[in-house]
C-alpha cells in the first residue's frame, strides 16, 4: 500500500510539473483544438506525414545508440567556442533588397520586402526546457534580442526545442508585431506570453499576407512535441515566402519525400533555399536528410541558390560537426548548384548571388570524445 502512494505520489509531482514548468509549453485544447481536430492532416489523435514515416528503434539500435553515447567520439563540436561576425544592423535594416544573416543551426534574421523577420530564433546557450543541462551552441549568438531591429514577424517551423525557444520568444514577445507558426504552435507562445491576436497558425498550403509578403506554410517530414504525451500535438512544417519579384524556400526539419517536387511544381522555382542537411543519421533517416538527399531537395525545389543549414550550433548527432557543410558542398557541385556558406553573424545579400566564402570551418580544430548534447 505504501509503495502504491508513492507511486501515486510521484505521477503527481510529475504531473503537476509538467504543467507548472513554461518551457515545456502549452496544451493545445479550446478553440485551437478544435481548428486542430479539423485539420485534413489530422489523424485520429494526432498529426500525421503524407507519406508514412516510421519513427522507432530496434532493440540493437538503442543499444548503438547507447553505446556512442556513452564513448563520445572526435569531431562533434569545435575545441574552441566559434566567433560570430558582429554585423551592422542599421545597414541591414535600411535596404529593401533581400539580405540574411544566419544567427546558427536554423536561424536567420532575413529582410525581405521591406521587412526584418526572424525564422527559427533560438538564441539561447541550450536547445532544451533546462538552461543548465542540454546542447549547448557552439558560439555565443551573433546578436542579443536587444540588438535585433524592430521584427515585422517571426516563422516558426515546429515546436522541438532547437526550433523554438521559451527564453528567445519570451524576450520577443513585446518586440515582434507578428508570429506565424504551423497549427497548435500557437499554444506555446500564448502560455508564453504572446498576444492571441498577434499569432497567425496556419495549415499546410494555408497563405497569409504581411504587407506585401505572402507566406505559405508547406508540408515537411518530420514530428513535433515537447514532452512526454504530446507527440505530434501541433504541425510542423516548411515555409514559402515570396514578394512578387522573389521567393524563399526555408526547410524547417525535414526527411526527403515528394513533397519538394510538389511546392516545387506549386511554387518554384526558388531564389534561394535555406535547407537542413546536419543532425542526420540511419536510425532517423525519415525525418532528417543526408546531406546528399538536401541537394536533390534543393534541385527538385528549381533552387537557383542554396544555403546548408541545421548544422554549426549544437550536437544533436553522432557525425563530426564539420561533415554536413563537406558532404552538402560535394553533392552541390556535382549537380552545378551554388552554394553560399555564410560565417555566423555574416550578411548575405542575395543580389550578390553565389559568393566564395572561405571554409571558415576548418580552422575550427576538432576536439575529442564528447556525448552527444552533453556539452
Amino acid at each position: 500500500m505504501v509503495v502504491v502512494l508513492l507511486v501515486i505520489m510521484v505521477l503527481a509531482c510529475l504531473t503537476v510539473f509538467y504543467r507548472l514548468w513554461a518551457p515545456f509549453g502549452g496544451i493545445v485544447r479550446g478553440a485551437r483544438g478544435a481548428v486542430v481536430h479539423t485539420s485534413v492532416h489530422y489523424g485520429r489523435k494526432a498529426f500525421a506525414n503524407l507519406i508514412a514515416t516510421p519513427m522507432y528503434f530496434t532493440l540493437q539500435d538503442a543499444h548503438t545508440m547507447l553505446f556512442e553515447q556513452l564513448r563520445g567520439a572526435p569531431g562533434r563540436r569545435p575545441r574552441q567556442d566559434l566567433v560570430a561576425d558582429k554585423p551592422d544592423l542599421q545597414t541591414f535594416a535600411s535596404g529593401s533588397d533581400t539580405r540574411f544573416i544566419w544567427l546558427g543551426h536554423s536561424s536567420f534574421l532575413l529582410r525581405m520586402g521591406g521587412k526584418n523577420l526572424l525564422l527559427d530564433p533560438v538564441l539561447s546557450r541550450r536547445a532544451s526546457p533546462f538552461q543548465s543541462i542540454g546542447p549547448k551552441r557552439f558560439s555565443d549568438p551573433s546578436l542579443d534580442v536587444s540588438e535585433l531591429p524592430d521584427i515585422d514577424a517571426v516563422v516558426i517551423s515546429h515546436d522541438h526545442y532547437d526550433h523554438l525557444d521559451y527564453g528567445t520568444v519570451r524576450q520577443l514577445r513585446d518586440k515582434a508585431k507578428r508570429f506565424f507558426v504551423p497549427l497548435g504552435v500557437g499554444a506555446h507562445l500564448e502560455r508564453w506570453g504572446v498576444r492571441h491576436d498577434a499569432i497567425t497558425e496556419l495549415d499546410w498550403w494555408d497563405t497569409a499576407e504581411l504587407d506585401g509578403l505572402e507566406l505559405v506554410c508547406a508540408p515537411a517530414r518530420h514530428f513535433s512535441g515537447r514532452r512526454l504525451g504530446d507527440r505530434n500535438a501541433t504541425l510542423w512544417g516548411s515555409w514559402i515566402i515570396q514578394t512578387p519579384q522573389e521567393r524563399l524556400f526555408f526547410s524547417g526539419d525535414t526527411g526527403y519525400g515528394p513533397h519538394f517536387a510538389e511546392i516545387g511544381k506549386r511554387y518554384g522555382p526558388f531564389d534561394v533555399t535555406l535547407m537542413e542537411c546536419g543532425q542526420y543519421d540511419r536510425r532517423w533517416a525519415n525525418v532528417h536528410m543526408l546531406p546528399e538527399q538536401t541537394v536533390e531537395a534543393a534541385r527538385e525545389l528549381g533552387s537557383k541558390l542554396f544555403v546548408p543549414i541545421h548544422w554549426g550550433a549544437f550536437v544533436l548527432a553522432f557525425h563530426a560537426w564539420t561533415e554536413p557543410v563537406e558532404r552538402a558542398l560535394k553533392a552541390a557541385s556535382k549537380q552545378a548548384l551554388p552554394v553560399v556558406t555564410p560565417r555566423l553573424g555574416q550578411v548575405v545579400r542575395l543580389r550578390d548571388g553565389a559568393q566564395k566564402t572561405a571554409a571558415w570551418w576548418t580552422q575550427a580544430v576538432e576536439t575529442d570524445h564528447v556525448p552527444v548534447g552533453l556539452r
